[in-house]
């Protein structure tokens, strides 16, 4: 059963729950995923496979926001060395190295219909309580101003900048 902190509330009779993922919500995860991927109008600038969230699940906490069950947010985390085989982290690391027990923030995804009702910010707080005082770094592309916006009003600082096949991308970090 989910405690009452763990929830946020929306709407009247709704209660969407902000928790740890676990192996049962990788379907959810990869469905929403691919919803928001570039080739589907969304601005994930990666896709990861299954077999990739199974491992980072076992590696650090990743948050999702559920509805009844369905997997309507997610933020991801992952140790540098994880992902170091995507040209993009290892753009960011190289960018700003951050601390030695620096992590890797994101991708974070909310479904379109419940964008707005700030479950972005309730799984990075669920997440900071898991993870107190170790360092968050993230990258976004220069041109997605929304997701710019909504992560510095949690907090979070611009630290570098690179370029990456042409787009350029913004290096921000932040300490649990």
């Amino acid at each position: 059963m989910t405690s009452p902190a763990n929830q946020i509330k929306i709407g009247r009779a709704n209660a969407i729950e902000i928790g740890r993922a676990d192996q049962t919500d990788v379907d959810g995860i990869m469905a929403l995923q691919l919803a928001n991927e570039v080739s589907n109008g969304g601005t994930l600038s990666a896709s990861l496979p299954r077999a990739r969230i199974h491992a980072m699940l076992q590696a650090m906490p990743l948050m999702v926001a559920r509805d009844r069950g369905r997997v309507v947010g997610f933020l991801m985390t992952t140790p540098r060395e994880m992902n170091s085989d995507f040209e993009i982290v290892r753009a960011t690391f190289d960018a700003f190295p951050g601390a030695p027990d620096a992590y890797l923030y994101g991708p974070v995804c909310v479904d379109a219909q419940y964008r707005g009702r700030r479950l972005a910010q309730a799984m990075f707080d669920a997440l900071r309580a898991l993870l107190p005082g170790r360092q968050g770094i993230l990258f976004i592309r220069r041109d997605n101003a929304a997701s710019l916006n909504a992560h510095a009003r949690m907090g979070m600082s611009e630290v570098a900048e690179f370029t990456l096949n042409g787009s350029v991308f913004v290096v921000l970090a932040y300490t649990g």
